[in-house]
């Protein structure tokens, strides 16, 4: 599915980063950090956070997204590590990275679990986590996201997949979401921070 939207000269999410991510970026520091990039697709979000100069790699299931996020990396004049693995399985080195960011990362329920105690396990003590997705009232809008709620989380169900993390913010609220022609107005979002202890 992946490969075939990414399968245009476009980019369908655009090449800025997200606007959640923009506004907290500053939580992960000035000095070059470790950052992990949950379904980054073509690089947006790995580009820009490159580009801040910490050490990005970027994971998503689709190899036809990564090669767009290289090519954008490229063009920018940055450096990317690419990682081509399927969330619901991949494990994380632990304490691996300063900073993991999931940014729309829809996953099946079933492999969310797996998925919540990886990014534990790959956050170093005092690392964070930003993340925005979808939730379940998304669905019927068609503005953006998955088209069954069985890939959207909501702020309750973060909020216990986390609760060993220090959580800084949680909530549910609607934005406009303008990414490229894939997100295209008003979205429920789940807005998520958090801290390793």
């Amino acid at each position: 599915m992946w490969d075939e939207r990414y399968s245009t000269d476009d980019y369908v999410y655009g090449t800025e980063p997200n606007d959640f991510l923009r506004e907290q970026v500053a939580l992960i520091g000035e000095a070059p950090k470790r950052v992990l990039c949950l379904a980054d697709g073509e690089g947006r979000n790995g580009v820009y956070l490159a580009g801040l100069g910490h050490w990005v790699t970027s994971v998503d299931a689709s190899s036809v997204g990564l090669r767009k996020a290289a090519r954008l990396a490229e063009h920018k004049g940055v450096a990317l590590t690419i990682l081509n693995a399927d969330l619901t399985e991949h494990e994380f080195v632990p304490a691996s990275f300063d900073a993991v960011v999931s940014i729309f990362c829809h996953v099946p329920a079933a492999g969310r679990p797996h998925l919540h105690r990886q990014v534990i396990r790959a956050l170093k003590p005092g690392g964070v986590l930003i993340l925005e997705a979808y939730t379940p009232d998304q669905v019927p809008r068609n503005t953006g996201g998955p088209d069954t709620p069985d890939r959207t989380p909501t702020a309750a169900e973060l909020d216990a997949a986390f609760a060993e993390l220090e959580i800084a913010l949680s909530r549910e609220c609607e934005r406009e979401v303008i990414e490229g022609r894939g997100h295209t107005g008003p979205g429920c979002v789940v807005q998520f921070i958090a801290r390793k202890r």
